[in-house]
């Protein structure tokens, strides 16, 4: 069981938990990113996500797959929100499940760094001094920025 949804309303993790949880499963790893209100030296009141949502859609799937087969994940759930977000809220969530942790962990891992590196999604960064830019995808993330 996949599944992968780019969606406009607020993301709810422990629903991801429950729609992986089953008994034949040891672990459940789940990364949640939200939104940090310092980027890079900068103060940060909000980021407006925004998608080619048809090609974010298959990318995502793609990746689930890739997922699927190289960590032995059979249930694994993808949701990124796009719009305006404020500070604190959930961008994007994984939830994946697996007999034992070591696949499950790196198997959420794996799905964070793709759709950071594959998925068309950009977001525009609102800072404290009324600025808006755009984030370069392209641009190498600083370790204090991960």
């Amino acid at each position: 069981m996949r599944r992968a949804s780019v969606l406009t309303s607020e993301i709810d993790p422990t629903s991801l938990i429950n729609e992986v949880s089953s008994p034949q499963y040891g672990a459940i790893s789940l990364f949640i990113g939200t939104v940090r209100e310092v980027n890079e030296g900068r103060g940060v009141t909000a980021i407006e996500y925004s998608a080619y949502k048809s090609m974010a859609s298959a990318e995502l799937e793609r990746i689930l797959e890739e997922a699927e087969e190289r960590f032995g994940v059979s249930a694994l759930v993808v949701e990124h929100r796009i719009g305006l977000l404020g500070l604190g809220d959930v961008s994007v969530a994984i939830a994946a499940a697996h007999a034992h942790r070591a696949a499950a962990l790196d198997c959420t891992r794996y799905v964070i760094e793709e759709i950071k590196k594959r998925v068309p999604i950009w977001k525009k960064e609102h800072y404290t001094d009324g600025t808006r830019e755009w984030v370069d995808p392209t641009r190498p993330a600083h370790a204090s920025s991960a």
